[in-house]
Parts: structure tokens; C-alpha cells; sequence
């Protein structure tokens, strides 16, 4: 699969994204979100996580102090984020990505700190900002 190029101007747009993208992924999947502070990556964990049906979009925020996040939907949705691992890798065995995967949909940001523990299969979004409001979205699957 070719690398797909997607840019939105605003927050309203990352978050459709995010529902239109949930349609592609299934129990077992993992969507590996890379950008820089403020590229848009729990926007688009939002957008994700209502196009899975999940109910109240408030009950998504960023798990940076407490690694993992697990949301009521259709399909379970696990929420990481990696900004604070200091050594991701040998970090990340023990949050039981395994087990996330076996029971719903792993969305992780900071995903570049994970090296080359990210379960594969998985979803690469790399996220670049272009404007005050734009955000260019590179997704790609990587096996």
C-alpha cells in the first residue's frame, strides 16, 4: 500500500478523519501516531475512538501520566501515549499490548519512542503540522 496524503484545516477535520479512518480498523489492530507537541494526535484518538462508537468524546484526553487509557465502545479502544517512556521498548513489554490487542483497538501516540517493540502488523499515521490550523496526515500499513 502506498503512503495516503490527507491534510485538514481544522480541529472539526482531524476529528472527521478520525471517524472516517475508525472504518479500516477491527479487533487486534494498532494505529501508531507520530508528530511533534501539539500535531493533533489525541484529536484524532477522538475522532477514532466516536467512529467506534464510542459515546461521550469527553472521556478521551491524553494518558501521558498514566500510560494507558481504556474506552467503552463498540470495540474496545486502548489509548497509550509513550511521551514519558524513557526506555520505550523494554518499557512497553509490560503494558500488555498482547492482551489490549486481543480485546479491541490500540491507538498510540508518541509511537516512535516504542522503537522496534510496536506490534506489527499496525496503522503508521505520521502527523505533520503545515499551518496555525492544518495538519498534513501521513498513513501508511506497515507489516
Amino acid at each position: 500500500m502506498a503512503v495516503e496524503t490527507i491534510e485538514t484545516r481544522s480541529v472539526a477535520g482531524t476529528l472527521a478523519l478520525g471517524r472516517r479512518f475508525a472504518s479500516r480498523l477491527s479487533q487486534g489492530d494498532c494505529v501508531a501516531m507520530i508528530g511533534p507537541l501539539g500535531a493533533g494526535k489525541t484529536v484524532l484518538v477522538r475522532g477514532i475512538a466516536q467512529g467506534l462508537g464510542l459515546a461521550d468524546e469527553r472521556l478521551v484526553s491524553s494518558p501521558t501520566f498514566v500510560l494507558v487509557q481504556e474506552y467503552p465502545a463498540r470495540v474496545r479502544v486502548y489509548h497509550v501515549d509513550l511521551y514519558r517512556l524513557a526506555d520505550g521498548a523494554s518499557e512497553l513489554a509490560g503494558l500488555g499490548l498482547d492482551e489490549m490487542l486481543a480485546d479491541g483497538v490500540l491507538l498510540i501516540e508518541w509511537a516512535d519512542r516504542a522503537g522496534s517493540a510496536l506490534p506489527r502488523p499496525c496503522w503508521q499515521v505520521r502527523i505533520e503540522i503545515v499551518g496555525a490550523r492544518a495538519r498534513r496526515f501521513l498513513i501508511d500499513r506497515r507489516e
